[in-house]
């Protein structure tokens, strides 16, 4: 197994990997883009046992950039609190774990990402746009998309059936759980936010039902993008979207 250690106190923040047969290539934070550029990679280790704001934003990194290799962080056992779903990690390990527990971690790791990395149906192709759920990536004519996790998880939902209409309430359940206490408010700004990043062409991508909720709309069977090149044809004009209801 191949793994690639993002840390700038080299195997100190575990130990227990000079004890295991893995392949670690050791590299700064600094130097992300650098050292994931291996195809063979199993996985990338961040360093999250001092600088967690930091770690956070390497995760980030590593996915907006299209990592596929899973990515998991290096925390102790105090710095838990501060890890959730918004960091786009597939795991992490305590960094007092024993070896037994680091390599069966890791491995069942690597195994299930190279499962689901064959599952060529989880990929959303629609149009131009898709979806990749195993790098947490979105891409629009072969543009990367620089979507937060919620969003991506927001459009990622609509997108996996296109036209059927979701309420407001439905959504928060969904993509935020049934533990978030925030308004449906909150599903029209990420709404806003995902039309503005997929630009005046292809914002009606996400439709609105005015007092029920929202629905993806696929592109149409012309062969034409439903804001695409042939809207602007005489005669053509875009369809207004209504704004979403308070």
């Amino acid at each position: 197994m191949r793994l690639c250690l993002l840390t700038d106190r080299h195997l100190d923040v575990l130990p227990v990997l000079d004890l295991l047969p893995f392949d670690v290539q050791v590299s700064p934070h600094d130097k992300w883009a650098e050292a994931v550029q291996d195809p063979h990679l199993s996985a990338v280790l961040v360093d999250a046992s001092a600088e967690l704001s930091h770690a956070r934003t390497t995760c980030h990194a590593l996915r907006a950039n299209g990592l596929n290799a899973p990515v998991i962080i290096l925390v102790r056992e105090a710095g838990l609190a501060a890890v959730g779903a918004d960091w786009c990690i597939d795991d992490f390990v305590l960094t007092t774990a024993g070896p037994a527990e680091v390599a069966a971690r890791l491995n069942l790791i690597a195994d299930r990402h190279a499962a689901g990395s064959e599952a060529a149906d989880e990929l959303i192709s629609i149009g131009d746009l898709t979806i990749d759920p195993h790098s947490y990536t979105i891409r629009l004519r072969g543009e990367l998309l620089a979507l937060t996790y919620k969003e991506f998880e927001l459009l990622k939902y609509l997108a996996q059936q296109p036209g059927r209409v979701y309420s407001r309430d439905q959504l928060l359940r969904e993509v935020w759980g049934y533990d978030y206490f925030g308004g449906t408010r909150t599903v029209d700004v990420h709404v806003r936010r995902i039309r503005a990043k997929l630009g005046p062409r292809c914002e009606s991508m996400i439709g609105t039902v005015r007092q029920v909720g929202y629905k993806f709309i696929a592109p149409t069977n012309s062969g034409t993008e439903l804001t695409g090149p042939a809207l602007r044809r005489p005669g053509l004009g875009r369809r207004k979207v209504p704004a979403a209801a308070s």
